[in-house]
């Protein structure tokens, strides 16, 4: 990891996002109320302001923002600020699970629950080789292979990852699975099976 590029800490606060919606509320000039989405390009527009990017920043930062900004035409503005949108933790199942998608992440889910939640492995499945792709910033992501098989025969849920937001679980096929479509398989005739 490059190391202008801090860790994140868990339990760290939301940050917003483009496509969120804040609720602004205003308690001594209730006319600035208003309700604001993020832009693509991670700026709101604000009554009689105009732009403030608030992208990245988390609720107390665009709160700070806000206010200094109104400041300039309001006297010791009092704001309140009210995530009312904004994208939910998820993670991503794919490959050779029974439901594979995008699943909402709810309080600390591991590898092992992830693959549950996603219908649990196909007969195709590679159990032995489950990728965790996790993006570590805009420019590359890393990469974890688990043997959740040897992991459950084992009985010991010590390499049982947590999952983090945005994470991608990806189970592979299995070689059998790759090559069974190459392989003859005898089949019943009007005279009996073929030798």
């Amino acid at each position: 990891m490059p190391a202008s590029e801090p860790l994140q800490r868990r339990g760290s606060r939301y940050r917003i996002e483009n496509s969120d919606v804040l609720d602004l509320q205003f308690v001594f000039t209730p006319d600035f109320n208003q309700t604001v989405t993020v832009e693509p390009d991670g700026f709101i527009t604000l009554k009689e302001i105009g732009d403030v990017h608030v992208q990245g920043d988390t609720v107390p930062q665009v709160k700070d923002k806000l206010q200094e900004a109104y400041s300039k035409i309001l006297a010791k503005p009092v704001i309140t600020v009210f995530l009312r949108e904004f994208e939910k933790p998820y993670f991503l199942a794919l490959g050779e699970v029974g439901h594979p998608g995008k699943f909402e992440l709810h309080g600390t889910t591991t590898l092992a629950a992830a693959v549950a939640m996603a219908g649990g492995f196909t007969s195709d499945a590679k159990h032995s080789q489950v990728l965790l792709f996790r993006r570590v910033n805009d420019n590359w992501s890393s990469v974890t292979k688990v043997n959740l098989k040897h992991m459950l025969k084992s009985r010991s849920l010590s390499e049982d990852l947590v999952l983090q937001p945005g994470d991608l679980v990806y189970v592979p096929k299995n070689t059998i699975s790759k090559v069974k479509g190459f392989v003859p398989i005898p089949t019943v005739g009007a005279y009996g099976p073929i030798p």
